[in-house]
Parts: structure tokens; sequence; C-alpha cells
């Protein structure tokens, strides 16, 4: 799953994990270890078969949660269930900092969720390698 970097660094930083995760804690070293993330993920990339690893974007599962889940799940050779479009309804118990979440259908308001903290985000950026006022100046 490959999520927007900032909204995937910002949700880490909002979040008090019960294991060890010192990283999650400054916005600098954040960008850093998401960038050493993205590098682990190229080498898998040039290495791998082509056909062995598959990039879901989460904006794309938010925009169109079933095909995107048919396109994942037909990658890994599984069918289609319709649990896997009710997986809020489960009943099973959720072990997760997104255990709030799974209990309810996919939702747009996490898209996009770092804007409301653009003025705090310099170093994050910074580290990413982004232009924060050209994002900001984007619609």
């Amino acid at each position: 799953m490959r999520r927007d970097p900032l909204d995937t660094c910002v949700s880490c930083f909002s979040l008090l994990f019960s294991g060890t995760q010192p990283f999650a804690y400054d916005l600098g070293e954040l960008g850093r270890y998401f960038r050493g993330y993205e590098k682990v993920m190229e080498h898998w990339h040039q290495v791998l078969p082509p056909d062995v690893l598959i990039d879901v974007r989460y904006e794309d599962l938010v925009d169109d949660l079933e095909g995107t889940a048919r396109r994942a799940l037909g990658h890994c050779g599984l069918d289609w269930e319709e649990a896997c479009r009710d997986f809020h309804d489960t009943k099973r118990a959720v072990r997760t900092a997104s255990q709030m979440q799974v209990r309810e259908p996919v939702y747009r308001r996490s898209i996009g969720s770092w804007r409301r903290y653009a003025e705090f985000l310099d170093p994050l950026a910074q580290a990413l390698g982004l232009d924060l006022p050209a994002l900001l100046a984007k619609k």
C-alpha cells in the first residue's frame, strides 16, 4: 500500500505506538525513515520479477474499494469475497493503531489531512525532499 508521504508521516506522528517507534516522534527523522522505506521498495522492485510485487495506492483504494481490492486479490491468486468490501462489519478483535478506523467503511477524510498542519511540517517536507509551498498551491 502506498499513500501520500505527507499523509502517511503525519498519521504516524499523531499516534502513540505501543512498541518502540522512536523515528515516529521527530518529523525530520520520520521523513528520513520514510525515504529509507522508499529506497528499500525501489530495491525490491528492481531485483524481483515484475509480477511479484504489486503497488496499491491508498487514494485509489478510497476512490474504488472493490475494483482496487479485486486487483490486489487477483494478483495474489485469491478470490473476491463480499467481506472484503464489508470489512468494517467484522466482529473479530483488532489490535492495531487503526482499530477505530477498521470499524467504519472507507472514507476520504484522511486524504490531504497533512494540510491542516502544514505550518509545522517544514522539517518533514525537507527530509522527504518535497517543496511544501508548491504542494500547498495545488488543490
